[in-house]
């Protein structure tokens, strides 16, 4: 009855066990959404079945740069950009009906959820393309693609596509761009490919290690595309209350710093500020995904993340450089989108992957840098830092309080912060080790010396301390 208050999970479970209303089947009160699990087959009767998906506003919101470029007179296919002639051919299989009367899905919307349910389940490739022969088979007047590999080229003529990019199985470096016909690592010399046998084809190749990377500047094209997030991404300049309040990033003190650094930037309201949030867990235990109310990249970290991290690394600094033409769908224009990075949000593990600097041991605190008061307690081996009331004010009554903390007194100044400058000057002659083996022996590099990833290419608009 809308009385107590739960945890969405135990709210969950709730409903799971005792079920929603007695007696419930639809909901009428406030239009029905998805049909429930109790009620899986909708009837005829069911008008706006909402089992119709709205592929033709897909398809119109991913291609709008270039709808009404083609007009009716011959030949006019020859003529046709790339762009137009994916937009055109995913228009005609969006027409088709899985099987002839079918009124709730297309060839492309029904591939479309098959693929999702791939990805929610984990369902394999040769599992999936299995799957469409089987429904191929049993039901062969459904027009559905004939092996994953065809049904993926429809996911990426959309735009939903991931690049796989090959590394080296001891994280030295990626086959990429200079490296991407490279058998072996230049660093450590590993193979490219998993042993398993002599190789008697190229294609038989099976990667030892495969990054597969999300580009960002098609996501951040796909904002504009729909008029209501496009109108959103200028709200802190439209629209958003100047009294005084914290209620965006813009109202910060970063945010207005930054302004004030790169007008021309700033100029544009539609100009994208990223954070990107990391996550410091073991990937196939913990992941953890990051919402917030501007564009957001979320990662998982790792030792060698510098590595991985070049991708991401060369688009920012292409968007923050020269920007991409992007369509803005509520102005019907187009625009020079550029993009910087201003936050990165780290949880403590995640920290001492990216910035190089470790959380462990004696100088775990990267505040406090080599000034951390650190103690080894014997008996239970382990660290434990005390000596922080020097952050407190200098007539706190905590700073003169003895008994309840180590038996002394502090009135020793906070630390000073390192300035962007100086923390570049440090780094500036430091050259980047990577990879497990080539780190063996080089504790010490290995703990206090990588460069942060990020800091080093500061200009691609980054705002530190």
């Amino acid at each position: 009855m809308n009385r107590y208050w739960y945890y969405r999970n135990v709210v969950d479970d709730h409903l799971v066990v005792h079920g929603f209303v007695d007696g419930y089947t639809k909901w009428v009160f406030h239009g029905e959404g998805f049909s429930s699990r109790s009620t899986p087959h909708a009837s005829n009767d069911d008008e706006g079945s909402t089992m119709r998906d709205d592929i033709d506003g897909l398809l119109h919101d991913t291609f709008r740069n270039i709808e009404g470029q083609v007009g009716d007179e011959e030949g006019v296919g020859e003529r046709l950009s790339e762009d137009a002639k994916k937009f055109f051919k995913l228009l005609e299989e969006g027409k088709q009906e899985l099987y002839p009367g079918c009124e709730n899905f297309s060839k492309l919307s029904f591939t479309i959820r098959l693929y999702l349910l791939k990805s929610l389940h984990g369902l394999s490739n040769v599992a999936f393309s299995d799957l469409l022969e089987l429904i191929k088979e049993s039901f062969p007047f459904a027009q559905v693609p004939e092996s994953f590999n065809k049904a993926r080229n429809m996911i990426t003529d959309l735009g939903l596509h991931y690049e796989k990019i090959h590394a080296c199985p001891n994280d030295c470096m990626l086959f990429w761009k200079e490296n991407a016909n490279a058998e072996n690592c230049s660093i450590c010399g590993s193979s490219r490919w998993k042993s398993g046998g002599p190789l008697t084809k190229a294609s038989s190749k099976i990667p030892a290690k495969v990054l597969r990377y999300f580009p960002l500047k098609p996501r951040l094209q796909r904002i504009f595309m729909c008029p209501e997030t496009a109108a959103a991404m200028r709200w802190h300049t439209n629209e958003r209350p100047n009294d005084g309040n914290i209620r965006h990033p813009a109202d910060g003190e970063a945010w207005k710093a930054f302004d004030s650094l790169h007008p021309d930037f700033s100029r544009d309201a539609r100009n994208v500020r990223l954070g990107l949030s990391s996550d410091g867990f073991n990937p196939f235990r913990t992941m953890s995904i990051s919402h917030s109310t501007w564009p957001v990249m979320s990662i998982i970290s790792r030792k060698d993340i510098d590595v991985y991290l070049r991708p991401l690394i060369e688009e920012l600094k292409e968007l923050w450089e020269t920007g991409i033409d992007t369509f803005d769908a509520e102005t019907n224009q187009t625009f020079r989108m550029r993009a910087a990075l201003m936050w990165t949000v780290s949880d403590f593990p995640a920290l001492a992957m990216l910035s190089g600097w470790s959380t462990k041991g004696r100088l775990a605190c990267p505040t406090c840098n080599y000034d951390t008061c650190s103690q080894y307690l014997k008996n239970s081996h382990k660290m434990c830092y005390l000596g922080h009331r020097r952050f407190l004010p200098r007539d706190h009554p905590f700073r003169r309080d003895k008994k309840s903390f180590d038996g002394k007194e502090v009135h020793r100044p906070a630390p000073a912060l390192l300035s962007g400058e100086e923390v570049f000057e440090e780094l500036l002659e430091f050259n980047n080790i990577f990879g497990k083996r080539a780190k063996k022996g080089h504790g010490v590099i290995r703990v206090r010396g990588k460069r942060d990833p990020f800091f080093s290419n500061c200009h691609i608009g980054c705002i530190t301390n």
